[in-house]
């Protein structure tokens, strides 16, 4: 194998490199080689085209495979008598374009509004297809707007006013831009197409035209009321429906309600996300609802009923004596709606027992009197006997490893 079809020692790896060792070789190959770093220089531009033939090889599997067992020679048939070539062989475009844009940065794409990735426009991706036309429709673009809405209002659904700003195509201009009497002219330095032809090195590309950025033609005499843009600001009223179940992130789209199109293309889409706001009564767990119920200690220790609230009015339930902090109690079907009616999640009430901190003086004698009375403290109490228990558990251990240290 030639040193020249050595794709292994041209990216500078070893041939049991992973995948990504091999993309970033050859990001650091491209930015070493790339023909817009070395203006002129013949040598690193073939340098470059060697590095992009052997990314194209060692980046996928099936010619990895290829290439390993019969060489160069085996690319033959992958890329034909004439070898390799960008437009027809380069399946790895979108990779080479998150690589390029580390070295002329924001982005994959180049050229104001009228040009595509950085792959079509160096390795010719467009070249075979013809520029979209500058005075062709063109969808609006999609708004998205976040909305924060209460609990309750996702608990029945609701109905909520919200003010978009949004663009249209200016009344006084119909979008053109141009005062009344005039029109738009054609752009004598792409005569009218909206792309020039720029060439870097041995790539060639089209990009928007610098002086009509795109349009293909400019405004001579703008239209006071848009100052020649075409486009206005207003403020639209919407009337928006929150579905009942609805949770942070749930999306709804308005189709045709986001910025108007451009000579006479649809209106974009308007997509609200939803955020719930924190609630100072319930928690959410997915389509359940817990909510912290207090009780005094000695309803905890005899039982009795509690009063809950819930998303349809309050309800009891009824704990049992010796209930400890935190216990839960499950009341199927009152918590949450699920979207789209699929059903109702449960409310998890877990008990918070509150230890009162002013007592009269009857309460304080009447609490030293059952202190005094709790003469079999194992029965009454058995989590704090298991924790004695445990505690004399660990000084044996503890006590026994000391001496045998110390023999």
């Amino acid at each position: 194998m030639s040193e020249e079809k050595d794709y292994y020692k041209i990216l500078g790896v070893e041939k049991n490199a992973s995948a990504d060792d091999i993309k970033k070789a050859y990001r650091k190959f491209a930015m070493k080689y790339h023909p817009d770093r070395n203006p002129g220089n013949k040598e690193a531009e073939e340098m470059f085209k060697k590095g992009s033939e052997a990314y194209e090889v060692l980046s996928d599997p099936d010619k990895r495979a290829q290439y390993d067992r019969f060489g160069a020679e085996g690319m033959r048939s992958q890329f034909g008598p004439g070898g390799f070539d960008f437009n027809r062989d380069f399946s790895h475009g979108a990779d080479l374009d998150d690589i390029l844009s580390s070295i002329f940065g924001g982005g994959g794409r180049r050229g104001g509004g009228g040009g595509g990735s950085i792959f079509d426009a160096f390795f010719g991706g467009g070249a075979s297809e013809r520029p979209e036309s500058p005075n062709a429709p063109k969808r609006g673009e999609d708004i998205r707007y976040d909305i924060e809405v209460e609990l309750e209002e996702i608990l029945v659904g609701s109905k909520k006013s919200i003010a978009i700003p949004y663009e249209k195509d200016c009344p006084d201009c119909q979008g053109t831009g141009a005062a009344k009497g005039t029109k738009r002219e054609t752009c004598k330095q792409c005569h009218g197409s909206g792309h020039i032809s720029v060439s870097r090195g041995f790539f060639h590309m089209s990009q928007a035209c610098p002086v009509c950025h795109g349009e293909g033609s400019i405004v001579a005499t703008p239209c006071p009321t848009c100052r020649g843009i075409g486009r206005v600001k207003e403020t639209a009223k919407i009337s928006l429906h929150i579905p009942k179940g609805a949770d942070t992130g749930t999306h709804l789209r308005l189709s045709g309600r986001g910025y108007g199109g451009v000579r006479g293309g649809p209106n974009g889409d308007l997509h609200v996300v939803l955020h719930v706001k924190e609630h100072d009564l319930f928690k959410r767990d997915g389509d359940d609802l817990i909510v912290d119920v207090p009780v005094p200690p000695d309803l905890a220790t005899l039982g009795g009923p509690v009063s809950v609230p819930t998303p349809e009015g309050s309800a009891t339930i009824k704990i049992a004596p010796g209930t400890s902090q935190g216990m839960s109690y499950r009341l199927r079907n009152k918590g949450c709606p699920m979207l789209n009616n699929r059903g109702t999640g449960d409310l998890i009430v877990r008990i918070n027992i509150e230890i009162p901190t002013r007592l009269s003086t009857g309460q304080k004698a009447a609490m030293e009197a059952f202190r005094n009375a709790s003469v079999d403290e194992e029965r009454s109490y058995p989590k704090a006997k298991i924790f004695r228990d445990r505690i004399a558990a660990f000084a044996k251990l503890q006590d026994e490893l000391r001496n045998a240290e110390n023999k």
